[in-house]
């Protein structure tokens, strides 16, 4: 089983790296799109982040079979996991490559779940599956991006309501910009108790988390604000308090990102090593550290090596981004977020963020959208599953006959 934990271990690293060709746009997307920071600083910002997330606040289980998408306790067989992490890793790789060359950006949780469903139904049909829970992933399709595109939209139209329209929007950025990065700190921070830290009582992550980072960056965002807020234009004034604002929030979204998705490359790793060191007792065994390195790495280099594209199709072109839209993009998804969190909907974080994207559009009116590339998109989130099923079912089969 040796020989095979090490081709697990390449494809899992494989898998890292398409999650971070292809996610990175999840966080940085927006800023690069509002240029607030170029690709390059992008892919160093994220980079780091996502590995600091992935491996500091990773997750400390095999979380894609612990999601319960299958039916675990109905396979005895320890090949079955070998052979079926394997299946869903290349399968998943495989559609994300496509998707990511192509400028897709697709769901890295929902590429791996067809995988994992691809594999079941080959080895014990649809008994196996839960469709529950995978019925709550299909309605993720369609949540995220309309909860996204719509909290977007209020946010922007606010923003733009108490600074851009106001008849002095130079002053009214002094005593509004503070309020509003105030607020979405507030939001990001308790986000950072309940994503990165997996605290539970989001009622204790808002005053003992969200509340002090808001107040403080309300502060220093006043008092920063005061002493270095200097333009002859109120409008390009107004997009400087916010281009700065945005890299913060993009590398948090970044740390967050590391923090969770890791989980869609290490899962079946960790699951073919538990198998193979332990045998089945030890599938919810805690990831190894070196696992979680290994991911973050992964993540990194992918982000490097091939992010810019997605990042491209996010950020320029759904629609066009200033800097106060890319921060209602930040903020909304991250308020989306952890809102889904808290209620324990399934919640797509790349379906989230275009959603939020074509709702700044929206704001703008409907011309404002690239309408031929959101249908590419979305025809693309909805083929993911079976796709990647499909491929995993087939490549599982084979490995089933060679084996």
């Amino acid at each position: 089983m040796d020989s095979w934990l090490v081709v697990t271990l390449i494809l899992g690293f494989w898998m890292a790296w398409n999650i971070g060709a292809n996610d990175v746009a999840n966080s940085m997307g927006a800023a690069v799109g509002a240029k607030a920071i170029t690709p390059k600083q992008a892919a160093v910002i994220a980079g780091i982040m996502n590995f600091t997330g992935a491996y500091f606040f990773g997750k400390s289980v095999t979380e894609t079979i612990r999601k319960g998408i299958l039916h675990v306790n109905m396979i005895h067989d320890p090949w079955v996991i070998v052979y079926g992490s394997l299946a869903a890793l290349l399968a998943a790789s495989t559609w994300l490559i496509f998707a990511t060359y192509n400028g897709l950006p697709v769901s890295t949780t929902h590429s791996i779940i067809g995988g994992v469903v691809g594999y079941g139904l080959v080895y014990a049909g649809t008994s196996i599956v839960s469709w529950g829970k995978l019925g709550q992933v299909v309605s993720s399709w369609i949540l995220s991006p309309i909860f996204g595109a719509v909290m977007a939209f209020l946010i922007f139209k606010a923003i733009k309501s108490t600074i851009l329209m106001r008849d002095d929007p130079l002053k009214s950025a002094r005593h509004w910009a503070p309020v509003w990065i105030g607020l979405a700190f507030v939001v990001i921070g308790t986000m950072f108790y309940m994503k990165v830290v997996h605290g539970k009582n989001l009622l204790l992550g808002i005053l003992y988390y969200g509340i002090p980072t808001g107040v403080a960056v309300l502060v220093l965002s006043y008092v920063l604000i005061r002493a270095h807020f200097v333009s002859n234009d109120p409008y390009i004034g107004v997009e400087s308090i916010f281009k700065k604002v945005q890299v913060v929030t993009s590398a948090y979204v970044a740390l967050a990102h590391g923090s969770n998705d890791v989980a869609n490359a290490i899962g079946p790793v960790a699951a073919v090593y538990t198998v193979a060191t332990m045998g089945m007792v030890g599938m919810k065994a805690p990831v190894a550290r070196w696992i979680l390195a290994m991911g973050g790495l992964g993540i990194a280099v992918g982000i490097f090596m091939y992010g810019y594209r997605v990042m491209e199709t996010v950020g320029k072109r759904i629609t066009e981004l200033t800097n106060t839209r890319g921060f209602s993009i930040d903020f909304s998804a991250a308020t989306v977020i952890l809102i889904a969190s808290w209620l324990g909907m399934p919640i797509s974080t790349t379906h989230t963020v275009v959603g939020a994207v074509i709702g700044v559009g929206l704001a703008r009116g409907i011309k404002a959208i690239n309408k031929a590339v959101v249908y590419d998109i979305i025809i693309s989130w909805f083929v993911t599953v079976p796709v990647a099923a499909a491929i995993s079912a087939v490549i599982f089969k084979l490995l089933i006959l060679v084996g």
